[in-house]
């Protein structure tokens, strides 16, 4: 049972094994180069090139030397049965068991024309050597003596020998396994086939190691072998050394064609990134100067890709610096504010002479302290906006059960004298968003309403469908009774530490980031907010209408 438990706990089931297979396709899938890669289709090309100029002229080359051997094969084989019939019907002797008059066969060999390039030679029934066409011709063969002893090879003819020695050792992969089985076939072997009824005809190896093109026929007289004719040839050798001197065009080209791509390149590769890097380098130790990028917006594959990146990318951070320097300013003015109204009073307040002017000095202060702590706060959770936003993930939320829940929840508090209205007028109303960084969108908004809105008014929240971009939003409306904004002041209400308090209202008890804060919100979900007056039919402002616009989550 232990055994049978291990087997089941270590096996694969088919489903995990499909679920590891498909995983591992779309794993490769995305390994390799996309189709429409640009630099991926220049690169294969590049390479392909110089590939198939070589493929080419190894095929040429090995087409051309099967056509060589076969021709010299046919060749061979018609000469070898042109000479077995002369022989089997001038040296043959003996009725009815027939054999091969040796001195006769020598004479008739003697008198036939043999090519210079060939080499007849003949063979009994048991195999033993008759004549040779080379002794009878008085053609001997020279043969260079191995070096004596202790004396040291000629290394500047081995060098010599060392490519063709790998040609053909690369030749021999290339063969069949009946031609590599023909080379290693000695003469003997050949012989004896032969005597016993075949006919060899192919490329062998002599003793010296040369290719020699081999035909032998077997002497018949009638069916009885009384003999063999070996037609030899040694000049393939030769003829293949001069098929690769003509392959020689063909790597001269594809080594050029191999230095164009790899030129090419690097010129439209290595060149533009090494511009990229250096770049990247100046902007690096400029110290917050602004180095441009090299403009490479006109090439249309990754490099060009890249360069457009890396631009944008590198004004994204310049302006992220720019906006934290005038942040920085801003702040260092907020705060000087508050501090000098609390240094002027903490001067006057020791030669105050009155309880009365003492205690309205120790309000200012106290008051400026107020102030401060709530710039701090503010400035705050303003810097924290960013980070909060990138560590969060976005997912599918109720936006507008959220915005009735406000509305239920600013009702529901005492002291409250403005009403708010929600209308929902979406059946779905999920965003792609973070719940609680929106829902401070949202309060922040109210609150701004509610600062404004008379005793008694209203504030309307109305939700609906918008398109925006060419995809599906949800636009989300907040509206108060209140003066408005100024027409000019529309887009500035939006900027760091801009107040418009209504009259009677406490100096300093805003610090004018909410609205900005609102929209850093609203832009890193991707949407917008605005703000207008909202107007009557005789053109006099009813009060001020706040939008957001965000995208809104796919149908599921």
């Amino acid at each position: 049972m232990a055994l049978d438990t291990d087997t089941k706990r270590t096996s694969a089931s088919p489903s995990q094994l499909k679920q590891l297979g498909r995983a591992l396709v779309q794993w490769i899938q995305g390994a390799g180069p996309s189709a429409s890669s640009r630099l991926a289709q220049l690169i294969l090309i590049a390479n392909l090139l110089a590939l198939g100029v070589l493929i080419f002229g190894m095929l040429a080359l090995t087409e051309t030397r099967r056509g060589l051997v076969n021709a010299k094969l046919d060749s061979l084989t018609a000469q070898g049965e042109l000479i077995a019939n002369v022989l089997a019907e001038g040296a043959a002797v003996g009725i009815p068991t027939p054999a091969l008059n040796n001195a006769d066969a020598r004479a008739l060999l003697r008198q036939l024309y043999v090519p210079e390039e060939s080499r007849v030679l003949l063979f009994d029934k048991s195999g033993e050597t008759i004549a040779d066409s080379h002794l009878l011709a008085d053609v001997f063969e020279t043969q260079m003596l191995p070096p004596p002893e202790g004396e040291t090879p000629d290394l500047a003819a081995a060098a010599r020998d060392l490519p063709t020695r790998i040609l053909d050792g690369f030749s021999s992969i290339l063969s069949s396994p009946e031609e590599r089985a023909a080379l290693d076939r000695n003469l003997q072997e050949e012989v004896r086939q032969v005597i016993a009824g075949e006919r060899i005809a192919g490329v062998r190896r002599d003793a010296e190691g040369r290719r020699v093109v081999s035909v032998s026929i077997p002497i018949q007289p009638v069916r009885a072998v009384i003999g063999v004719v070996t037609m030899e040839s040694y000049d393939l050798d030769s003829l293949i050394e001069a098929e690769r001197r003509a392959l020689l065009p063909f790597m001269l080209i594809a080594i050029l064609v191999t230095a164009m791509s790899s030129l090419a390149l690097t010129v439209f590769i290595a060149r533009p990134i090494r511009r990229l890097a250096r770049a990247a380098d100046e902007a690096r130790r400029a110290g917050g100067r602004r180095v441009s990028m090299p403009d490479l917006r006109s090439r249309r594959d990754e490099i060009g890709e890249l360069g457009v990146s890396l631009s944008e990318m590198t004004e994204a951070l310049y302006d992220r610096l720019d906006a934290i320097e005038r942040f920085a300013a801003d702040v260092a003015h907020e705060l000087k504010n508050p501090l000098t109204s609390i240094r002027s009073a903490a001067e006057i307040l020791p030669r105050a002479k009155d309880d009365e002017r003492r205690e309205r000095l120790l309000a200012v202060i106290a008051n400026d302290v107020s102030r401060l702590d709530r710039l701090i706060t503010d400035i705050s959770r303003a810097s924290r906006v960013d980070a909060e936003l990138a560590r969060e993930d976005v997912e599918p939320f109720d936006l507008c059960g959220l915005l009735s829940e406000l509305a239920d929840t600013y009702n529901e508090a005492d002291g409250r004298e403005v009403e708010l209205v929600f209308t929902n007028e979406v059946r779905n109303g999920l965003v792609m968003g973070r719940e609680v960084p929106l829902g401070q969108v949202f309060r922040n908004l109210i609150d701004n309403g509610l600062t404004f809105s008379p005793q008694g008014g209203r504030i309307e929240i109305f939700a609906r469908r918008g398109h925006r971009h060419g995809k599906a939003s949800l636009v989300i409306t907040v509206e108060d009774e209140g003066p408005g904004i100024p027409e000019e002041n529309l887009e500035t209400i939006f900027e760091r530490f801009y107040t418009e308090r209504p009259r009677g209202a406490a100096f300093g008890s805003h610090s004018g980031l909410g609205l900005a804060i609102s929209r850093q919100i609203v832009k890193a979900h991707g949407g917008q907010i605005y703000a207008v007056n909202r107007t009557g039919s005789e053109g006099q402002v009813l009060g001020a209408r706040f939008t957001v616009d965000l995208p809104a989550a796919p149908a599921t």
